[in-house]
């Protein structure tokens, strides 16, 4: 009996430190930052030491790509391994469907305890997905980063299951701060496609306060991480999109779908390095659970990327898909992105609608008078007029050759000589999202070109429709 005994303590025992051998798993999510706002990636204004502290220790991914430019979307195939056609979260502010498993079950079935901080889902879906604790997942919670601080200091040290903390920072998401960290306007850069103006620049300021305000988040929970789960820690950091200026968020434009990753594994991940590898936010669940040790899960649009973080110079994906449909009536406008080595492609199923978002609708005052300032100027600059065409006049295909053209500013696609590439990536694409079984569904009524009056000054705002108005399929032969 004695001998048996000692055979159960050395089994358990055995399972403790097989346990303690998984690293433990954090992934620290920011809320519409864009890649380039971020000293990793060359922003020399906008102070992010933290973010930069990281990259000195880790990978820095020159080619991450989130599945959809908007949050519930992008969360939603995140949490999922699967594209938004396929998970049922399509529109923003929609959660993906019941039955499909999602990470927290994944991560337990490799005896990890999984918890979430933030946002991390969108909102109140964190309910949803089958966490072992969360907290504080409102808007604008900002209670959420002591919160997860706490949770790591009170948490046993001894004996506990290897962790998965997700934490969600709120920031840079609207509102931004009115207060100014000793930000100079003039020296701010401003994003491709901005027109310059004196309220443009103003607006600049209170994003970047806000990027450092993520930034000072995301330097609290390194500290209670370092403090209290010790170097056998991967650390996984990005966004789950661009940031929420005109050609950001809500467009599959580099600028909304292209985000900064950083991945950090004492002993693992060679630190200060980069890799030029394609990743999608898809892969980040499979290549947990390898890293877990567990068993990658088969089935899902994502694959792990778990080699890469071992070999930087290794590859991936050669291929990136990325699909928006919309937000509420601010913005009904459905997108596909293909890209395809130095080449975007981009497919505009509506070209008829005019694209507006919270940016530029009167309702919406969180960047209205900024917005009011391109108007204004577009009515005698000639190219302030040509952006805000652009904006809100979409034509029906862009191609764009992002090696000569990375912001994306000159579209190719009605030249001749590339008749044969564009119809190359159009079966591509058609192919793609009959694989996906992308219905193209419009959520909410759109805002016509043909009608001024919706979408122009003074056009009002609006939610998403009564239930069933305005939804509709809108596949093409």
């Amino acid at each position: 009996m004695r001998h048996l005994f000692s055979l159960v303590c050395l089994l358990w025992l055995g399972l403790i430190a097989q346990a303690q051998e998984k690293p433990n798993l954090v992934l620290f999510l920011t809320d519409d930052l864009g890649r380039e706002d971020i000293s990793p990636y060359g922003e020399r204004e906008i102070r992010t030491p933290n973010m930069q502290k990281l990259a000195d220790a880790g990978l820095t991914f020159e080619n991450a790509y989130v599945a959809s430019p908007s949050c519930a979307p992008s969360r939603a195939a995140l949490l999922t391994g699967l594209m938004p056609a396929r998970n049922g979260a399509e529109a923003n502010h929609s959660k993906p469907r019941a039955e499909i498993k999602k990470w927290p079950a994944y991560l337990k079935e490799s005896g990890y305890e999984v918890v979430a901080f933030g946002k991390v889902s969108h909102y109140k879906y964190t309910a949803d997905y089958g966490f072992d604790h969360f907290e504080h997942d409102t808007f604008h919670d900002h209670a959420a980063i002591a919160a997860a601080e706490k949770y790591l200091e009170n948490r046993p040290k001894t004996g506990s299951k290897p962790l998965c903390i997700c934490v969600g920072s709120n920031w840079p998401h609207v509102p931004w701060p009115e207060e100014n960290p000793g930000y100079d306007a003039s020296k701010l850069r401003l994003p491709a496609g901005s027109v310059e103006t004196a309220l443009t620049r103003e607006w600049r300021v209170k994003y970047a306060s806000a990027v450092s305000r993520a930034d000072d988040d995301l330097g609290r929970v390194l500290a209670a991480v370092n403090k209290h789960l010790g170097k056998n820690t991967c650390v996984l950091f990005t966004s789950d999109h661009g940031a929420q200026w005109p050609f950001g968020k809500w467009n599959c434009y580099e600028s909304g779908i292209a985000v900064p990753m950083i991945v950090s594994w004492p002993g693992r991940v060679k630190p200060a390095s980069r890799t030029k590898a394609w990743v999608s936010w898809v892969d980040i669940l499979p290549t947990f659970v390898e890293v877990a040790s567990g068993q990658v899960p088969k089935g899902l649009d994502g694959t792990s990327f778990h080699k890469v973080l071992l070999q930087p110079e290794a590859t991936h994906r050669d291929r990136i898909f990325a699909t928006h449909s919309g937000d509420g009536r601010w913005n009904v406008y459905p997108i596909r992105s293909l890209r395809s080595g130095n080449w975007k492609y981009i497919r505009n199923l509506h070209p008829e609608y005019a694209f507006t978002t919270h940016i530029d609708l009167e309702s919406r005052p969180e960047q209205r008078n900024f917005f009011a300032s391109w108007e204004l100027k577009a009515k005698s600059n000639p190219q302030a007029r040509q952006i805000l065409d652009r904006y809100h006049k979409r034509p029906p295909e862009e191609l764009y050759d992002l090696l000569a053209d990375p912001h994306e500013q000159n579209n190719l696609a009605m030249q001749p000589s590339n008749r044969e590439l564009i119809g190359q990536m159009r079966v591509e694409m058609n192919r793609w999202m009959q694989e996906q079984g992308d219905r193209q569904t419009v959520f909410a009524e759109p805002r016509l070109l043909s009608d001024p009056k919706s979408y122009g000054p003074g056009a009002p705002g609006g939610n998403v429709n009564k239930k069933g108005a305005g939804k509709k399929s809108a596949e093409k032969k």
